[in-house]
């Protein structure tokens, strides 16, 4: 047995769920998410807990056990709380700003500045910069209710600059993020 996937998942009073065939929604007061339960995986809404349980043993149905438990309990902390990633902007010159539009421009280095448009349901902030090391520090902050897509849109701003192996202090970071500096290239 999955031992994630045993455990039974506690429905907040603020959540509403609804289970129809394969379709579970999940709504709070954040927003509303929405999701399809894989083949062989059944979920049971009873007395204010949620259950899931496979209908086999084997390998696929096994794998989704806790896969599923694990997204349905991340639904309901998403529309109830909201997650939030945040990136470190690391470097002389580079900026980071929200235009008028939401969304974010950056200056990292290029020839020109780079602007990403992020997608429905996530919320980009830019807070002050401050200097540790006589470096500036930028913090960028990804929030929403789905914690997949919040992490796929910070994934994605940090392929924008990523940060330099040769000089570390360069560059987009996560929070709390260490890079390994690598040696600097000699000449014999």
């Amino acid at each position: 047995m999955s031992r994630i996937g045993q455990m039974p998942i506690r429905m907040d009073s603020k959540v509403k769920i609804v289970l129809d065939q394969k379709d579970i929604t999940v709504e709070g007061p954040q927003g509303r998410l929405n999701w399809t339960i894989p083949e062989g995986i059944t979920v049971n809404l009873t007395d204010g807990l949620i259950a899931i349980e496979r209908l086999t043993n084997q390998k696929s149905h096994r794998a989704l056990h806790g896969l599923t438990r694990s997204l349905i309990a991340n639904m309901i902390m998403g529309v109830t709380e909201g997650f939030e990633k945040k990136l470190i902007l690391v470097g002389v010159g580079y900026r980071a700003e929200i235009d008028r539009q939401k969304r974010l421009v950056l200056n990292v280095g290029y020839s020109h500045p780079v602007t990403y448009v992020p997608p429905e349901g996530i919320t980009l902030s830019v807070g002050d910069s401050e200097t540790i090391g006589g470096q500036p520090h930028t913090p960028i902050t990804v929030s929403g209710i789905d914690k997949a897509l919040v992490g796929q849109v910070t994934a994605l701003i940090r392929q924008i600059k990523k940060p330099e192996v040769y000089e570390p202090s360069k560059g987009l970071r996560y929070e709390g993020e260490r890079v390994r500096m690598k040696e600097g290239k000699t000449g014999v």
